[in-house]
């Protein structure tokens, strides 16, 4: 007698997997941290399978695990297609994203990816800019939400964390030596006015080495030791290296990542990525 697979338990079973641990995937799936583990435990019971490997540190999937994992995403997104395409009240439509492009990663491509299984019928547009510049568009009304990166956020943020900033160059790179140091920022960074101001009280000397509003010319330029540059902790790209304390750059305080929910669109969608958007950042 053919049997059926139970898609709950093979969409928690894909969540744990995604987000990497039972607890974040129960938030995700409003579910509670114990059902999620019972829906694994039913869904390895009735394969005779172990998906993942429990006595290791860190959650990871076994070789049985991994080959799921490929049929199951495949299943759930053939369903919520199926769901889509004939169940009554799809949500469909625009929803707009702005995020500084020095935090789009790692989160926001898997938020996104989440929201397109979900709601495959809803476009989601992502303006990546700096904050100064997409604050500008909000006010507007271009963004249905916005994330940002400021040291002085407005009374109607949603102050979602706090990182510090740190100076950065190339990896085994010395023109932090150089004086005037050299520096690459756009013109609109937001972190340029702080950097500058740390140099200008602590007495160093600087001179800027790029100009415009290009991101690959600065980050181009950093990666070639021909400036140094200021980003948060944890958000360097690759070609980028933190730039050691004992190199006597000046402090730079923190900054806060902060959440603006806009009031054009309000029902589950912009409410998934909203919830999406605060676990992401608040950690």
């Amino acid at each position: 007698m053919p049997r059926n697979l139970d898609l709950s338990a093979l969409r928690s079973f894909v969540t744990v997997a995604d987000v990497g641990g039972v607890t974040r995937a129960a938030g995700f799936l409003n579910l509670t941290q114990s059902a999620v583990s019972m829906q694994i435990k039913r869904l390895e019971d009735s394969l005779g399978q172990t998906l993942f490997l429990r006595a290791a540190r860190k959650l990871a999937l076994s070789s049985e695990g991994e080959q799921l994992l490929s049929y199951g995403r495949r299943m759930l997104a053939l369903n919520d297609e199926v769901l889509s395409r004939f169940g009554a009240g799809g949500h469909e439509g625009e929803l707009r994203l702005g995020v500084p492009h020095d935090i789009i990663y790692p989160a926001i491509p898997g938020i996104l990816k989440r929201l397109a299984q979900v709601y495959p019928r809803v476009r989601v547009n992502l303006v990546s800019s700096f904050t100064l510049l997409l604050k500008e568009g909000f006010a507007r009304g271009e963004f249905d939400a916005m994330v940002t990166t400021e040291e002085h956020p407005d009374r109607t943020a949603e102050v979602l964390s706090s990182r510090g900033l740190i100076w950065a160059g190339a990896p085994d790179g010395l023109v932090w030596q150089r004086r005037p140091l050299r520096l690459g920022f756009k013109d609109t960074c937001i972190f340029r006015p702080a950097a500058q101001a740390a140099l200008d009280a602590a007495g160093i000397p600087w001179e800027m080495a790029t100009g415009g509003e290009s991101e690959q010319a600065v980050e181009a330029t950093v990666a070639a030791d021909l400036a140094v540059t200021v980003r948060m902790e944890g958000t360097l790209t690759e070609g980028m290296a933190p730039i050691r304390p004992e190199a006597g750059l000046p402090a730079l305080g923190r900054t806060s990542i902060c959440l603006y929910p806009g009031g054009a669109r309000r029902d589950e969608v912009s409410d998934m990525l909203l919830s999406e958007l605060r676990r992401a950042y608040s950690a």
